[in-house]
C-alpha cells in the first residue's frame, strides 16, 4: 500500500498534509499522522488517531509529525504504535524523509479548494498557548514562492484559495520591507483574475492592515467570512491571556466591515474557562457573541498546556469550564439558526463539494441536487434547513 497521511487540527496542517502526500508520493506502506497540539484534547485525538491507524495498517511504518510531535515527543516515541517522529519545522524537508532534497510534490489532483500556507510559526506569547513551542517563530513565504503555489491549485482545477497560517495576519514582518498581508492578497488577485474565490483561514484583528480591510470590505472575489482569532469577549481575561486587542477592538472592526459589506459573516474562537474567569468575565464572553453576530464559532474548553504562564494561574473547575463551553456552543447556536433563516429564499453562489453539499460565499452550508458535480460553481436558492443546513 502507498502513504496515508492524517490531518488533525488546523487550516494550515490540512494544508501541509497535502504537500506530504505529494511528496511521499512514491512511499511504500507508510503511515503519516500530522498531529496537533492546541488542547490537552487534541493530544488525546492524536493518540486516538495513532492506534487506529496501527490497528488497519499493523505492518506499516507509522511516523508522526506536527506540533504534537515536537511538544510532546518523548510521550508520542513511547508508544509502541510509533515507529519514528519527524521535526514538526522539517516535516515539508524531503530529507527528512530520506528523500532527494531536489524532489518537489507532485501536481494535485483536481478538488475544489487549495489551501496555501503563506507563513509558519508566531513570534507572540499568548499565555494560554504551546503552538510556537511546536511550530517555532514566525517565518513568511515570499510573494514568489506563494503565487507558484498558487498556481498549482489553480492548474488542479481548484475553484478558491484559502491563505492559511499559523498567525496568518503577521505575514510579511520578516520580509524586506516589511509587507503587509493585504499586499499579498492584492498580488494574487491581480496576477490570477480568473480565480473566483479567495478566502483566508483565522486572523488576528489586532493586525488587520487597511490594505486587506478595503479587500474584505470591498472586494467581491475575497468572500465575505472573518474569522476572528478572539479568545474572549472580557477586556480583563484578554490582558491575561496577553492578546493584542480589546473587546472594543473587535467590535470595532466587525461593525466596519459590516458597514460596508453588511452580507459579511464572523467567525470567532472562544476559550470559556480561562483562569480567574468569574462570573461577570464569562458573561462577556457570551454577550460578545450575540454583540458580534458570531455564526462560526470555534470554543475551546480552556486546557492546561505543558510550560504556559496560563498554567501557573489559579485554575477554574473543570465541570464549570464544560458547562461555560456548553454555554458558548449554545449562545452560537442561536444567532447561526437565525442567521441561516436569513438565507432561505436568496440566491446563493455555491461551491459544490463531495458528498453533494458545498458552501455559499459567507461559508454557510447548502445540500445541492442530486448529481452535482464537485468542483463547479453554481447558483442555487435554498427553500429550507434541515440539519443545521441549507437546501435547494
Amino acid at each position: 500500500m502507498t502513504v496515508e497521511v492524517h490531518s488533525l487540527g488546523c487550516r494550515l496542517n490540512l494544508a501541509e498534509s497535502e504537500t506530504l502526500r505529494g511528496l511521499l508520493a512514491d512511499a511504500q506502506d507508510l503511515v503519516v499522522i500530522n498531529s496537533c497540539a492546541v488542547t490537552a484534547e487534541a493530544v488525546r485525538q492524536t493518540r486516538q488517531t495513532i492506534r487506529r491507524a496501527r490497528r488497519a495498517r499493523p505492518n506499516a511504518r507509522l511516523i508522526v509529525t506536527g506540533c504534537a510531535a515536537q511538544v510532546e515527543r518523548e510521550a508520542l516515541a513511547a508508544m509502541p504504535e510509533v515507529d519514528g517522529l519527524v521535526a514538526n519545522t522539517a516535516k515539508l524537508d524531503p530529507r527528512a524523509w530520506n528523500i532527494a532534497p531536489a524532489t518537489t510534490a507532485r501536481p494535485r489532483q483536481a478538488y475544489t479548494r487549495g489551501f496555501v500556507q503563506v507563513q509558519n510559526g508566531c513570534d507572540h506569547a499568548c499565555t494560554f498557548c504551546v503552538i510556537p513551542q511546536g511550530r517555532g517563530p514566525s517565518r513568511s513565504r515570499t510573494v514568489a514562492d506563494v503565487l507558484d503555489d498558487v498556481a498549482v491549485h489553480l492548474d488542479a482545477g481548484v475553484q478558491e484559495i484559502v491563505l492559511t497560517g499559523v498567525d496568518l495576519t503577521s505575514w510579511g514582518g520578516d520580509l524586506p520591507g516589511s509587507p503587509r498581508l493585504g499586499a499579498l492578497a492584492e498580488a494574487l488577485l491581480i496576477r490570477f483574475p480568473d480565480l473566483p474565490r479567495l478566502r483566508l483561514s483565522s486572523i488576528d484583528g489586532a493586525e488587520v492592515d487597511p490594505a486587506l480591510f478595503e479587500l474584505l470590505a470591498g472586494d467581491a472575489r475575497v468572500m465575505p467570512h472573518v474569522h476572528l482569532s478572539l479568545q474572549h469577549g472580557h477586556d480583563l481575561m484578554l490582558k491575561r491571556m496577553k492578546r493584542r486587542h480589546t473587546r472594543a477592538d473587535a467590535i470595532a472592526l466587525v461593525q466596519g466591515l459590516r458597514a460596508r459589506r453588511p452580507e459579511i459573516a464572523i467567525g470567532a474562537d472562544l476559550i470559556a474557562g480561562f483562569p480567574t474567569e468569574d462570573d461577570a468575565a464569562h458573561s462577556a464572553n457570551l454577550s460578545i457573541i450575540a454583540e458580534l453576530g458570531v455564526v462560526h464559532g470555534h470554543v475551546f474548553p480552556y486546557s492546561q498546556r505543558p510550560g504556559t504562564p496560563a498554567a501557573r494561574m489559579p485554575q477554574v473547575d473543570h465541570a464549570l469550564i464544560r458547562s461555560r463551553a456548553s454555554a458558548l456552543r449554545a449562545a452560537i447556536a442561536d444567532v447561526r439558526a437565525a442567521w441561516l433563516a436569513g438565507h432561505l429564499g436568496k440566491p446563493l453562489r455555491v461551491l459544490a463539494e463531495k458528498g453533494g453539499t458545498g458552501h455559499a460565499e459567507d461559508f454557510a452550508p447548502v445540500r445541492l441536487p442530486p448529481g452535482t458535480v464537485p468542483g463547479t460553481l453554481i447558483s442555487t436558492t435554498p427553500t429550507r434547513i434541515v440539519e443545521g443546513i441549507l437546501e435547494a
